[in-house]
């Protein structure tokens, strides 16, 4: 089915999942803008909306469906007919449409949300595949909670599923519960043990609750799946989801692992701060990839290293990910090469003892002050200079 074996299919759902934030509801035109950013950066598959859950979400990913055109368009459901219907008339103008139906495969969901058994949940999973696919070829199914189901079991769901037709199977850790060994072991486990796992894609769909919202999806696309679902800035439900950013970076950097995505990396902090703008979610300072302190550097010994060689303290390059230049932040605890570097850029070549007593009074500046500008250091050295001539 996958052309390419280690090819990784990028499933950015910051338009479903992230948008169910708190505070953080678009306007389908807001939409549109996303969508269309998540386009050139390179995604896949852009999941729109939950057609059935508001009328604007419905016309959302109909807006979507006409806005794009090369990622895949995909309308969330639950599992029944209702549902269903709606995303198939959501997606009416998608060039290449999705359906993501699914329910519950955990013991615990099963029993105290679904007031179920194991037996009926196949069923209705089995039936919502079988019914959304006489109306696309294109099918994902989440076996919701998955992180805590028993493997045997779901393994017998994912193995129904995809003889119903799934094209995608999604293994969600929803509670961000598991351990990334854990985790990857339950992927690795339906790869050996559905017996017709090679007709679909197994997709990773990991919360943050714990943390470790990367590392398990790093973990399920080590042990075989080919799919990651994720957001811009990890925004989503809670702790949030799969950082878009994260996950496909550590991908570029570790070769070894022999995996890519089609992501245009250079397009992430523009994106990112589009969409914390645009759902008023700032995006914490030491956030990894995108964050404002990504690439500043306030630590002497840091500072010195990194003036020495850049690969000294950062393995990956600010422009890789569309951020103009690393930055050298002046306070208390920079050091001696650090000013010097910094008063160099700004157009003045000082002989060392000057350099010595410019330290000096930078230092105690920078504890009075904690942060030291440019205006700060152009006027130490003019203070130092003119006493030098006086």
């Amino acid at each position: 089915m996958l052309h390419d074996p280690n090819r990784v299919y990028v499933f950015d759902t910051t338009l479903r999942d992230g948008e169910q934030v708190p505070g953080c509801q678009l306007a389908t035109p807001e939409k549109i803008v996303i969508a269309k950013a998540l386009e050139a950066l390179g995604v896949d598959i852009i999941e729109a909306g939950f057609p059935i859950s508001s009328p604007g979400d419905f016309q959302s990913v109909v807006e979507i469906s006409k806005a794009v055109n090369e990622p895949i368009i995909c309308a969330l459901t639950r599992a029944n007919e209702k549902d269903i219907d709606s995303a198939v008339a959501a997606l009416k103008h998608a060039k290449r449409p999705r359906i993501h139906t699914g329910i519950g495969s955990s013991d615990m969901h099963i029993k105290y949300k679904f007031n179920s058994t194991r037996e009926e949940i196949l069923e209705r999973a089995v039936a919502a595949v079988k019914y959304a696919k006489k109306f696309v070829e294109d099918v994902e199914f989440f076996a919701e909670d998955a992180g805590r189901a028993d493997n045997i079991f779901l393994a017998q769901m994912i193995q129904a599923v995809i003889a119903a037709g799934a094209t995608v199977v999604n293994i969600p850790d929803t509670n961000g519960y598991c351990l990334p060994e854990l985790y990857g072991s339950k992927i690795r486990f339906l790869k050996e043990n559905v017996n017709n796992i090679d007709q679909a894609i197994i997709s990773v769909h990991c919360h943050n609750d714990l943390g470790l919202a990367t590392a398990n999806s790093l973990s399920g696309l080590i042990n075989g799946a080919r799919q990651v679902e994720c957001t811009i800035n990890g925004i989503g439900e809670r702790a949030g989801n799969t950082a878009l950013e994260e996950v496909t970076m550590i991908l570029k950097t570790h070769h070894d692992l022999n995996l890519h995505t089609n992501i245009n990396s250079k397009h992430f902090r523009s994106i990112s701060d589009m969409v914390s703008d645009m759902m008023n979610m700032p995006v914490q300072p030491n956030k990894a990839i995108v964050g404002q302190n990504a690439f500043a550097h306030s630590s002497g010994i840091h500072q010195d290293g990194f003036l020495k060689h850049r690969e000294n303290y950062e393995i990956i390059k600010p422009e890789d990910v569309g951020v103009d230049s690393s930055d050298i932040i002046l306070t208390a605890r920079s050091g001696r090469h650090a000013l010097k570097h910094h008063i160099e850029k700004l157009g003045h070549q000082l002989e060392r003892h000057v350099l010595n007593e410019v330290y000096e009074r930078f230092l105690i500046l920078a504890d009075e002050k904690g942060h030291i500008n440019d205006d700060d250091v152009i006027f130490l050295v003019s203070t130092v200079e003119k006493k030098a001539v006086l």
